[in-house]
C-alpha cells in the first residue's frame, strides 16, 4: 500500500502543476478538441439515414409500398402528426453530421489541412442539397448559432445558392497544392473515396449537377442554370468507377454492433415483410403498364388465362414482353426487383429459366396487388430470417448486409445531363448521355450482384454476373436503347426512374415533384380546382404526348387500383415535401414554422406546399 501511494502521488503532483493538462478538457464529460480527421469516419456512415428514409420517400414515388403504420401515412401522401417518421435526413444532417461536420470543416481550414477541409465541404454540400430537396424551408443561416433557443428558416431559392457555393467552395480546396502529409488518417476514415481528391472534386461536381437538374422545369433553365449544368458534368464522374458509396463492414450477427451492417440487410431486419416493391414497379420493369379504358379508368381484361390477364399499353418506354427477342429482356428486373419464382436458386446462367421469372407488386399499403401478392425485397412471402432450414442468408443486391449505401452514379449524373440537353433542344447530345445512362447503369447494378448457392435455399441473387452481362449487352444494343428510334423525354425520365430504384428515391421524388406528377391542369402549376378537388385527383391520361411517367398515377386518380382518396386535410393535393422532424422543430420551434410563406409550416397541410424548385416561376406570397 505504501509503495502505491508513492507512485499515485507524483502523478497528482504534476497534473496540479501544470495548468496546461488540467486545461485540455473543460468538459469533464467529452473532449473539446479532436483532430479533425477522426470526426470523418462517422460522418461519412450517417448516410445510413437516407436509407431510413426511403421508406417514407419509396412510398411516394411508387417504388415500393409498406403497411406500417406510421410510413403508409406517407405512402398516401399524408403526415402521421407527433412523430419522427420521415425525419432521420433531418436529424443526420443537423445531429449525426452536424457541429461534427461543422468541427472537421473549420478546424481543417485553421490548420490549412485543405484536402480535409474539401472533403467536408463537398460532404456539406451534398447532404444539404438532399435535406432542401426534401424538406424545402430549412433553418440554414441559423443553424449552428450558438446559444439560440429559436431558428429562423431560409428558403429553398438562397439553400440552393449556398449548396453551390459549399461544393464549389470543396472544389477550390480539394484543388489547392496541400503538403500536409496526412499518412492514412484520411485513408483510413474516408469511407466513400479513402481520401481520393480527384474523385472528391468530381463528386462536388455531381452535387452541383443534382441541384441544377431539379431546376430543368423552372422557366429560366435554359437561360440560367442548363450550361452550368452541362459544364459541372463534364467535369463529373467518367465513369461508374467514380460512383459514390458508403462501404460498409457487414459481419452480420457476428458484427460487434448491427449497425455494422447495412440498413436493408437481413440482419439489422427493417425492410421485415412490412415492405414491398409496389405495382408500379413491376409494369415498368417487366414492359407491362397496361391501357387503361379513358372512358370509365378501367383496365381491360383480356379472356385468357395469362401471367398478366390485362390489356397492356401499347407503348412500353423501358421493355416489353417480347421476351424470345434480344434486347427486348431488360435484366435489371431479375436484380433490382424481388421474386418467389426458383426458391432454390437452380439454372441461375440458364436465360429462358432466368426469363421465366414472375414478377408481383402491391398497392400503396397491401401486399396484394392487382395480380398476385408481393414478395418480401429478399424473393419471400414471409418475413426475412437469416438461419433456419430456409432462410436468406445475409440477403441480395443492396438489401445485403455488407453493400454499401449509394449516393449518386455516374449513371444518374448522365441522365440528369441528357435531360439539360433536350430541354436545350439538343436531342443528338441527350440521346448518347442517355444511352451512356443506361450502359452504366449495368455496370453499377451487376457489380451488387452475389448469386445464391445453387440446390440451396439460403438466399442470394437469382441471376450469375456473366448472364447478367449478356442480357445487359443485348438489351443496350436493342430497341429500347442504341436502337431507340422514337425518343422521347419520357424515355430520359423514366430510364432515370429506373436507374434510381430504388436507393436514389429521394433523387426521383424531386423529378416527380417538379413535373408535378403528371397531373393534368392548366397555367404554370397545379391547384385545388385545377388539377384536383376534395376526393379527385385529374392525371393526364398515357395517351397525352406530355405526359413523362407513362403508367403513373396517383392514389386518387380514379383508375382501376387508384380510385382512393387523400386524407382531408391534404385539400385533394398530393404532398410536396416531408415536414421537418416533429421532435425538434413541432416540439421547440413553432414560431418560426409559423412564418413560412406562401403556406405555414405549423397549417395541416404544409405537407402539400409546393417547394421553389416545382414553380416555373418564383413561389407565391
Amino acid at each position: 500500500m505504501k509503495k502505491l501511494i508513492y507512485i499515485l502521488l507524483p502523478i497528482f503532483f504534476i497534473l496540479g502543476s501544470c495548468e496546461k493538462y488540467l486545461d485540455v478538457n473543460k468538459n469533464i464529460d467529452a473532449p473539446d478538441y479532436v483532430d479533425g480527421y477522426l470526426y470523418l469516419a462517422n460522418i461519412t456512415q450517417q448516410y445510413q439515414g437516407i436509407y431510413w428514409d426511403i421508406r417514407a420517400i419509396g412510398p411516394l414515388t411508387q417504388m415500393m409500398g409498406t403497411t406500417v403504420d406510421h410510413f403508409s401515412a406517407f405512402a398516401n401522401h399524408y403526415y402521421a402528426p407527433g412523430r419522427d417518421e420521415g425525419g432521420e435526413i433531418w436529424r443526420m444532417v443537423y445531429w449525426n453530421q452536424g457541429m461534427n461536420l461543422e468541427n472537421l470543416i473549420n478546424q481543417s481550414m485553421e490548420a490549412e489541412d485543405w484536402t480535409l477541409a474539401g472533403i467536408g465541404y463537398a460532404i456539406k454540400a451534398f447532404s444539404w442539397d438532399m435535406m432542401a430537396k426534401v424538406h424545402g424551408e430549412l433553418p440554414m443561416k441559423d443553424a449552428f448559432v450558438p446559444g439560440l433557443l429559436s431558428h429562423n428558416y431560409d428558403y429553398q431559392k438562397d439553400i440552393y445558392t449556398q449548396v453551390r457555393e459549399w461544393a464549389y467552395t470543396a472544389i477550390e480546396l480539394l484543388e489547392r497544392p496541400d503538403d500536409h502529409n496526412y499518412g492514412s488518417k484520411i485513408s483510413d476514415n474516408d469511407f466513400i473515396y479513402a481520401g481520393d481528391k480527384d474523385k472528391w472534386v468530381k463528386f462536388a461536381y455531381a452535387v452541383i449537377v443534382r441541384n441544377l437538374v431539379s431546376l430543368t422545369n423552372k422557366a429560366d433553365f435554359t437561360g440560367t442554370y442548363a450550361e452550368e449544368l452541362i459544364t459541372a458534368a463534364g467535369r463529373s464522374f467518367q465513369s461508374p468507377d467514380d460512383d459514390a458509396t458508403v462501404k460498409i463492414a457487414g459481419g452480420s450477427q457476428s458484427a460487434p454492433y448491427s449497425g455494422y451492417n447495412n440498413f436493408w440487410g437481413t440482419a439489422r431486419n427493417n425492410l421485415k415483410y412490412d415492405y414491398f416493391q409496389h405495382d408500379y414497379a413491376v409494369q415498368v420493369f417487366t414492359g407491362t403498364v397496361p391501357e387503361y379504358d379513358e372512358a370509365t379508368g378501367d383496365k381491360i381484361r383480356l379472356d385468357q388465362n395469362t401471367y398478366y390477364p390485362f390489356k397492356l399499353a401499347e407503348k412500353q418506354i423501358i421493355t416489353d414482353t417480347l421476351l424470345d427477342e434480344p434486347g427486348h429482356f431488360d435484366p435489371r428486373v431479375a436484380v433490382k426487383l424481388s421474386t418467389t419464382s426458383n426458391p432454390t436458386f437452380l439454372n441461375l446462367n440458364d436465360a429462358d429459366h432466368v426469363k421465366s421469372y414472375k414478377y408481383y407488386g402491391g398497392t400503396f399499403t397491401g401486399k396484394s396487388g392487382p395480380i398476385d401478392e408481393a414478395p418480401s425485397y429478399y424473393g419471400r412471402n414471409i418475413a426475412s430470417t437469416f438461419n433456419g432450414a430456409v432462410h436468406d442468408g445475409i440477403g441480395r443486391w443492396l438489401y445485403r448486409d455488407d453493400a454499401p449505401y449509394i449516393l449518386t452514379t455516374y449513371a444518374e449524373i448522365q441522365f440528369c445531363l441528357a435531360e439539360a440537353y433536350w430541354k436545350l433542344g439538343r436531342v443528338s447530345e441527350a440521346f448518347e448521355a442517355f444511352k451512356k445512362g443506361i450502359a452504366a447503369d449495368m455496370t453499377t447494378t451487376a457489380r451488387y450482384i452475389y448469386p445464391g448457392r445453387e440446390e440451396s435455399a439460403t438466399g442470394g441473387d437469382k441471376i450469375t454476373k456473366d448472364l447478367f452481362n449478356t442480357f445487359s449487352s443485348q438489351y443496350v444494343d436493342g430497341p429500347f436503347v442504341n436502337g431507340l428510334t422514337d425518343f422521347t423525354l419520357s424515355h430520359i425520365m423514366m430510364q432515370k426512374w429506373v436507374a434510381l430504384y430504388p436507393w436514389g428515391a429521394p433523387e426521383a421524388w424531386v423529378d416527380m415533384r417538379k413535373y408535378h406528377y403528371d397531373i393534368d391542369y392548366t397555367g404554370e402549376y397545379p391547384s385545388n380546382g385545377n388539377g384536383w378537388i376534395q376526393a379527385l385527383l385529374d392525371q393526364k391520361w398515357d395517351s397525352n404526348p406530355s405526359k413523362v411517367y407513362k403508367g403513373l398515377y396517383l392514389n386518387p386518380a380514379q383508375v382501376q387500383g387508384r380510385k382512393g382518396a387523400y386524407n382531408v386535410r391534404n385539400e385533394g393535393s398530393p404532398s410536396y415535401r416531408l415536414r421537418p422532424r416533429f421532435n425538434s422543430e413541432y416540439m421547440w420551434n413553432l414560431p418560426a414554422l409559423e412564418t413560412l410563406k406562401p403556406i405555414p409550416g405549423t397549417a395541416d397541410n404544409y405537407q402539400t406546399s409546393i417547394p421553389w424548385f416545382a414553380y416555373p416561376g418564383e413561389m407565391p406570397q
